[in-house]
């Protein structure tokens, strides 16, 4: 249990530098950088907590998604802000880049060959599946609660 504590903080410092990073990429004022950073933290830790009870990256992805969005909306409450201020630094993290990296080369290694490997084509297909899904969770679970906290209608 302590290591699982560690490794969630040891994930949670490594993942708040890049949404700190991308928060100064995208000129978010001073004082709201620690608020991306820490939504970022979050986010990434949940993805990492969830997986390591054995949840798809997929879903794990779209649940830290959706909680990223909670937060910020709390946060842009709070400070009379937009939430996608926070949100899009704070999501960073969870791009899926060695997924798309692994089906760029496995394309580049498929059309280099003369003729058609199963086994590269099954990379290509396995992890452009993978990347596409992990974006799509992203998008959904961040605007999510946005339609959700904003609608003027009820629901039901």
């Amino acid at each position: 249990m302590l290591a699982l504590i560690v490794d969630l903080l040891h994930d949670a410092f490594f993942s708040a530098i890049p949404a700190f990073g991308f928060a100064i990429l995208f000129n978010v004022p001073r004082r709201y950088l620690g608020y991306c950073a820490l939504a970022g933290a979050l986010g990434h830790s949940a993805r990492t907590l969830l997986m390591h009870f054995d949840m798809p990256i997929e879903w794990a992805t779209f649940a830290a998604a959706a909680l990223v969005g909670i937060i910020t909306i709390q946060f842009a409450k709070r400070h009379l802000a937009p939430p996608l201020m926070y949100a899009v630094a704070a999501i960073i993290p969870m791009v899926p880049g060695t997924y798309a990296f692994n089906t760029v080369i496995a394309l580049i290694q498929l059309t280099a060959h003369s003729e058609v490997s199963p086994e590269l084509t099954a990379q290509v297909i396995i992890n452009g599946l993978k990347t596409v899904f992990i974006l799509g969770a992203l998008a959904v679970g961040l605007a999510l609660p946005s339609l959700l906290y904003y609608r003027n209608r009820p629901i039901i």
